[in-house]
């Protein structure tokens, strides 16, 4: 047989028909161009504040001399005022955070000895930081001031030098920390030498209180080296202690910033009084030195949080080396260089300006024009900040080569110091996310040294000796890829499979090796069998033989996709065919090792639908291929702490990633979502950017209005709270999550009352959201995973698929904001604003009706040129009739009526916006409501999309979103609550209600329909066992690919359970032609020889779990036409009162409006209306109050939309650079190295995804 197999049968027939299976949908090399581009940016961004900082400070530091005359002397204390600010202004950031951080978030109380050690330390550093700055460094030259500030590691030297004795390997950088605490006290030394030299007391004084002040100061990052000592010492109290420190991070902060405001504010409050300066000068300053000393400060309190955000974005982008630590180095020569070199241009230009017989030093220079010059500012105030800077250098005689030998000695030093002593940073290992209090050990940053602090302040580590540290990898993670199918079509299924394969091949499952990441992936079938008569067993269905011929099919093009043409092909190893309690099981080992396994479940022997497919993936991957084995390793007597130790492990990196049957994704996509979860622990699932695919208009809208979704609300829910609904067809789930009280549990209850329908079986990934919700976990959003998902392309399957949608959405959102205080204490992200957020989108959507008529009767007005109050009624009372009827008829016609009716709203939409463009240009004002309304909402979705240039051209179904507002926020609307107490699935339906009225009476069919219908049931019956009887052709694709289904008319107002419809029951009842296959097995085993399937056995104890699964929670459910009949009613009932409600709001604010514009002149806010200049037309805007009051309030929401989506793209491209950059680069094939030979060379300028590169392609 394998001989057989081996043996090319057909040599002439070598051309194959391959699906498409690389990434057509990313740009690969423009991203790595924009990669550059901003790698370039952000380099250029913190060298670039980080001068701007430094060099403001310092020049508030020269603003507040003595002897400098661009403030006068009396004017000082404002320059120290603004010295002070720079000092606490970090420390009021931290308080502030630290305080919302304790209210919403972690509030744990410290122990004494934190409180008391923290507390010493902050005091230390906030008194040595006010000395330094306040007190010492406006009398000295501009040089020190510009690199003293290196001198503040001297602490942080031999801290690591201590740090790295503790350790129990000698390691590398041992020599360069020794080296830098020496160099940095011999720039002390030269500095004290240069200065008491000059025989100075006074100067002396300031002289030692700097290098007091300085070494004070390097006590700020003893913490992170403290914590190290501690993980390498055996002391049980250091160990307890950094815990502790780490644990109570927020009550600490807020204690720290409190004692170093009031220290520096005490500092600065003792010092001028005893500099004899008064402070009653403050409010009495001229207007032009306060411009001075406000741009001054200003621009360096900004350039400081902005140099600390990019300096962090450079981290986390794992650029530390090219966007962190070099431009930061270079930032503190480039300082003394802005500041020297106009000293010397000015000193120069002086001499070349005298006479040639007349000759000056520097000293003269200092006397004649430094400190001589006009005292005016009426001219520029450069040239004075110049000549005040080189006032600072008059003490010293830069004429003299020791004393700038000596003062470059001391420069240089304390640099080299700097340098040598975060060396060690070069060669810091960074995960691709990168958490803040991981990488910055301390607070945030500290302004008036803004590179010491971020270089001081990063993480240190331990590097070996004889080699770099291991990097301790992350966990590694275990992921489930579960899939839920039916009868999805062959396009549908070959896109999930191939997307499965893709992982295979983008990591290899290898035997004795551990890999970051690992896949298994696992296919639920729901109603795979069917029964075939004169046989043994049950059949698997036509769905199901496309799906393993698909297998076979994918398999195969894996497998020998880097085969040339006359190389032999490889040949696809047995799989295995087992026989289960729940139906049948496929077990495949895909091309590089990783397991798929395909579940084909019976309806008759387990309970069937997504959300029961759901807990059964749930129960068999996580409770018992997950928990059990350590249930069963504590029956055999091991340690119940180790193992429940292990056990929390494992359940925090294990993940299941959900799929729908049709869904297509890249392995980049799923591993952008695992180092959300891989990295915050607290995240329970993340959801990727869904892409609606297919054709047509229904699509094209589906398009436009799910990127309207993900730009603003999801982005909106991530950054201001949590995502409410992470979709079942593309999200990743932590294990820890699910296995939480009150989730997967909760999620087994069958629904018994008529919310249950709605809630439960209309939205389970909503639902299942809101149980992780309610326990504390975060739902996160990641623009860059991306996945496509086919949408409806009919306008009736559309609606019903909404149908589910709006009622469900709506019931979680109302369950949510019902438990709010409970949301609130126990979900670390669910603030109250957050709620007050989702309250108002709630309303919003409840309100849309009501503001697509007022629209409507807006256009009306525009068009007929009548009353508003008239348009109002006209506009009411079509949706009014629509409601009505709706009731009484079916929902097949409500949706043939809808149809219709949203032709004609969206003819009556065109017609407004072309009227009201041509009453712009014929009145040439745009400063019309209709006119302001139209163009913003143009441009904001014209500015999102350019947020998005991925998805820019998304832009262009925008009109034809606006044109179907009528029909998806009023017609929807009113059909969804119409149908709320339908519950059928609504897409791909081919079952109707059980214990729903029975539909009517077929009209009698005429002999010759009879004789057509017994004719196509016959020839398709025969055509079904004639792909039986194939064996393994490549024909037998053909016939498969065919989309059987057939959608059996929907039934209005119905309850769906399990139950097939009477003609189809009939039918498979019928005798056929007997088949040679006596069962499933033998079935799949006939389809093919390429793929050959083996009969297995399963194991015994997992054949009890999944009866006793099914005993417990997926027992089929019985018919019961009695109480399906009392369901039904509840349902009606249900439906009755929530529509109700749902109208009277909307009525409600249509009688608040129509009143109001029948009262207009007494009640309406008047506002004037202007021409293009801007000049009264002598006509008002009238303006109601609620509606005022309603757009103001929708204007703010969207406001916030937009700033929320701007700061979730910032972080979506941090994170996305820090991807590319971490992910290996694979090796071209040979047959792409000659094909890129003939073409131009790329060397690895291809992609940077380890093992997505196969021939050129994503794969």
């Amino acid at each position: 047989m394998d001989e057989d197999r081996n043996l090319s049968k057909r040599l002439w027939d070598t051309c194959r028909e391959v699906p498409i299976i690389e990434d057509k949908q990313t740009p690969w090399k423009l991203f790595k161009l924009l990669k550059i581009i901003t790698l370039f940016v952000v380099a250029v961004l913190v060298f670039g504040l980080a001068l701007c900082s430094k060099t403001s400070f310092l020049l508030l530091i020269t603003l507040s001399n003595e002897g400098t005359t661009t403030i006068p002397a009396e004017q000082k204390p404002l320059a120290l005022l603004c010295i002070g600010c720079s000092l606490i202004t970090s420390s009021i950031l931290l308080l502030l955070k630290s305080i919302w951080k304790s209210c919403y978030k972690s509030s744990n109380l410290p122990g004494k000895n934190s409180v008391v050690l923290v507390l010493f330390f902050e005091f230390l550093v906030s008194v040595g930081s006010a000395i330094l700055t306040i007190v010492a460094m406006p009398h000295l030259d501009i040089v020190t001031n510009a690199t003293i500030l290196n001198g503040v590691a001297v602490l942080s030297a031999l801290l690591q030098v201590i740090t790295q004795c503790t350790a129990k390997e000698r390691n590398r950088f041992l020599l360069p920390s020794i080296t830098a605490f020496i160099l940095i006290l011999l720039g002390y030394i030269l500095f004290l030498i240069l200065y008491i030299m000059k025989g100075d007391t006074r100067m002396s004084i300031w002289v030692g209180l700097a290098v007091g002040g300085s070494f004070l100061v390097s006590f700020n990052w003893y913490e992170k080296y403290f914590r190290v000592i501690g993980e390498n010492s055996s002391s049980i109290f250091l160990k307890n202690l950094c815990k502790d420190m780490t644990k109570c991070q927020n009550v600490l902060h807020i204690l720290s910033s409190l004692l170093r405001i009031a220290v520096t504010t005490s500092v600065l409050e003792a010092y001028v009084p005893l500099s004899k300066m008064d402070w009653g000068i403050v409010t009495s300053i001229p207007s032009r030195e306060t411009r001075i000393i406000a741009i001054t400060i200003g621009v360096q309190l900004i350039s400081s949080a902005l140099c600390h955000w990019f300096a962090l974005a450079a981290c986390k982008m794992r650029a530390l080396q090219k966007c962190f630590i070099l431009p930061l180095y270079l930032a503190s020569l480039a300082v003394m260089a802005v500041l020297v070199i106009p000293v010397v241009v000015y000193y120069e230009d002086y001499r070349r300006s005298l006479n040639e017989s007349t000759s000056i030093n520097f000293s003269g220079y200092c006397n004649v024009i430094a400190d001589g010059r006009n005292q005016s500012l009426n001219d520029s105030v450069f040239p004075h900040l110049v000549l005040d800077v080189t006032h600072t250098l008059c003490f010293l005689d830069m004429s003299q080569i020791s004393d700038i030998g000596m003062l470059t000695g001391s420069a240089v030093s304390w640099w080299l110091g700097l340098v040598l002593a975060t060396l060690h940073l070069w060669h810091l290992r960074l995960y691709r996310i990168q958490r803040t209090r991981d990488l910055f050990i301390k607070r945030p940053y500290e302004g008036v040294f803004i590179e010491q602090s971020l270089l001081l302040n990063t993480r240190f580590d331990v590097q070996m000796t004889d080699r770099l540290k291991q990097f301790r990898p992350l966990y590694p993670v275990k992921v489930f890829l579960c899939a839920t199918m039916w009868h999805e079509s062959y396009d549908e299924m070959m896109k999930m499979i191939i997307s499965i394969f893709r992982l295979d091949k983008y990591r290899p499952r290898k035997e004795g090796e551990t890999s970051d990441v690992s896949f298994e992936g696992h296919v639920y079938f729901d109603d795979a069998f069917r029964d075939v008569p004169e046989s043994k067993g049950r059949h698997v269905n036509q769905y199901a033989e496309m799906l393993v011929e698909i297998i076979r099919e994918v398999y195969s093009i894996f497998l020998n996709t880097d085969e040339g043409l006359f190389r032999k092909q490889h040949q696809i190893p047995d799989q295995k065919l087992v026989r289960t309690p729940y139906g049948g099981r496929i077990v495949v080992t895909m091309p590089h090792g990783n397991m798929l396994v395909v579940h084909l479940k019976d309806k008759n022997l387990i309970r069937h639908k997504k959300r029961w497919s759901q807990v059964m993936y749930f129960y068999y991957l996580l409770g018992w291929k997950l928990a059990s084995k350590y249930y069963k390793r504590w029956e055999k007597g091991e340690d119940e702490s180790e193992l429940k130790r292990k056990f929390q492990k494992e359940k925090h990196n294990t993940y299941l990633l959900a799929l729908d049957g049709d869904t297509d994704f890249q392995p980049a996509a799923v591993m952008l979502l695992v180092d959300r979860l891989q990295l915050y622990p607290l995240v329970g699932a993340a959801c990727g950017r869904i892409h609606p695919t297919g054709s047509g208009p229904m699509v094209w809208y589906q398009k436009f209005e799910y990127a309207v979704g993900h730009w603003l609300n999801k982005t909106a829910e991530h950054v201001l709270g949590c995502v409410l609904c992470s979709p079942g067809c593309f999200s990743l789930f932590r294990a820890a999550a699910l296995m939480d009280d009150n989730v997967m549990k909760t999620y087994t209850i069958k629904a018994s009352k008529a919310r249950h329908y709605i809630q439960y079986d209309q939205g389970e990934d909503r639902w299942l959201c809101t149980l992780l919700l309610k326990q504390g976990w975060r739902v996160e959003y990641n623009a860059a995973s991306d996945a496509y998902t086919n949408a409806p392309e009919d306008f009736k399957e559309f609606y019903n698929q909404r149908r589910r949608w709006g009622p469900s959405t709506m019931a979680n959102t109302v369950d949510l904001l019902g438990a709010s205080t409970l949301m609130t204490s126990r979900n670390q992200s669910m603030s109250k604003p957050y709620m007050l957020y989702q309250l108002f989108s709630l309303v919003s959507s409840i309100l849309a009706p009501s503001a697509v008529i007022l629209m409507t009767a807006g256009n009306l007005t525009v068009l007929l040129d009548i009353h508003p109050s008239s348009a109002l009624i006209l506009a009411v009372i079509p949706p009014a009739v629509f409601l009505g009827i709706s009731f009484k008829i079916k929902s097949d016609t409500q949706i043939l009526i809808a149809a219709v009716m949203s032709a004609l709203y969206a003819l009556l939409m065109l017609i407004a916006v072309l009227l009201i463009i041509g009453n712009m240009v014929k009145d040439k004002t745009i400063l019309t409501p209709s006119s302001i309304f139209l163009i913003t909402l143009a441009g904001f979705y014209l500015l999102t999309a350019l947020m998005h240039p991925q998805e820019v051209g998304l832009v262009l179904y925008g009109l034809l979103y606006i044109l179907c507002v009528p029909s998806a926020y009023l017609l929807l609307a009113i059909y969804s609550m119409v149908n709320m107490n339908n519950v059928s699935w609504g897409t791909r339906e081919m079952t109707s209600a059980a214990g729903a009225a029975k539909p009517e009476t077929a009209t009698p069919q005429t002999k010759t329909q009879k004789a057509e219908s017994t004719f196509k049931r016959f020839f398709s019956r025969a055509q079904l066992c004639k792909r039986l009887y194939r064996k393994g052709s490549a024909e037998e694709l053909i016939v498969s690919r065919q989309n059987t289904s057939v959608e059996a008319p929907q039934l209005q107002n119905m309850i769906v359970e399990d139950e097939a419809r009477p003609e189809e029951q009939h039918r498979e009842e019928e005798p056929a032609i007997t088949c040679p296959n006596q069962c499933w097995v033998t079935q799949l085993q006939s389809l093919s020889d390429d793929m050959c399937l083996q009969e297995d056995t399963l194991d015994l104890n997992e054949e009890q779990f999944f009866r006793e699964l099914t005993a417990k929670y997926l027992e089929p459910l019985p018919e019961d036409k009695q109480k399906q009949k009392k369901m039904a009613d509840e349902l009606r009932h249900l439906r009755n009162k929530i529509t109700f409600l749902y109208f009277i709001c909307n009525a409600f604010w249509l009688m608040a409006t129509f009143t109001l514009q029948l009262i207009r002149t007494s009640i309406f806010i008047q506002v004037p209306m202007v021409d293009m200049n801007l000049q009264f037309t002598g006509q008002h805007i009238y303006v109601d109050p609620l509606g005022f009051m309603f757009i103001l309030t929708f204007a703010m929401l969207v406001l916030f939309q937009f700033l929320a989506m701007l700061y979730h793209r910032i972080y979506t491209l941090i994170h996305y650079m820090a991807f590319l950059d971490t992910e290996s680069k694979s090796e071209k094939p040979k047959q792409q190295v000659q094909e890129v030979d003939d073409d131009e060379v790329d060397d690895d300028d291809e992609l940077v995804f380890s093992n997505l590169l196969d021939s050129g392609t994503l794969v």
